[in-house]
């Protein structure tokens, strides 16, 4: 029979599936342990490819810029804690990239040889291998709850700048209470929650806020950069 539990995948809005497991810093109690912070839950084929290597080079050299938006990482593959050991070791001691070197790799890489945890969070895609995960990203806000999920096939590597201004404009769109446009950056304008009719909207307009409205259910204002990073970021 088919085992279909690695073809599940939780949706947005869902509870962040509970696991604990051994890692590369030590046991965990996920999502528990990371409460009242982000955190990125990401996956990865396997140790000693160089796709992977390329991307966890990237993640730790972006780690405090994750942890100033209040974000903790957490990666996982269906290897053993040895081999996550080892290369991790490999990386920092030999390889070089990008202008990234003697990069040492803090945040947990979860054992999952058993594929349970993989099972949970639908990482194990049949189709594109049955014995690796694909690489998923799975952006879970301080209460547990899944807030964004992005999948990769094997064969390409995720665009960091993209997982970063995912944290950013998440917390943006809680913090003040608006949608964000295409291609939308800090300091960008913003999209003002539809009024739901041009009386209405006139009258915010008037009386709150200066926006501008191309239409009765598009509507824009401008958030200060600053504003925005001095709410999100650390100091």
């Amino acid at each position: 029979m088919e085992n279909t539990q690695t073809n599940a995948m939780p949706r947005i809005g869902d509870k962040a599936p509970e696991f604990k497991a051994v890692t590369t810093q030590g046991e965990i109690n996920f999502p528990a342990d990371y409460s009242g912070s982000w955190v990125i839950l990401f996956s990865h084929p396997a140790d000693f490819t160089p796709v992977c290597t390329s991307e966890f080079m990237t993640f730790a050299s972006m780690e405090a810029q994750f942890a100033k938006a209040n974000t903790k990482l957490v990666g996982l593959s269906v290897d053993g804690l040895y081999s996550h050991i080892a290369w991790l070791r490999t990386i920092k001691e030999k390889i070089e990239y990008k202008g990234m070197k003697n990069v040492e790799v803090n945040f947990p890489l979860i054992e999952d040889i058993t594929m349970s945890v993989a099972g949970k969070y639908g990482m194990m895609m049949p189709g594109e291998s049955s014995t690796k995960a694909v690489r998923a990203v799975f952006f879970i806000d301080p209460k547990g709850i899944i807030r964004t999920i992005i999948y990769y096939p094997l064969s390409l590597g995720r665009n960091f700048q993209e997982l970063y201004r995912v944290v950013v404009g998440l917390q943006t769109a809680d913090a003040f209470s608006v949608a964000l446009p295409a291609d939308w950056q800090p300091g960008d304008d913003v999209i003002v929650p539809t009024a739901g009719s041009c009386g209405v909207a006139k009258q915010r307009m008037e009386s709150k806020e200066e926006m501008k409205c191309y239409d009765w259910f598009f509507c824009t204002k401008k958030l200060d950069k600053e504003k925005v990073l001095s709410t999100i970021l650390k100091k």
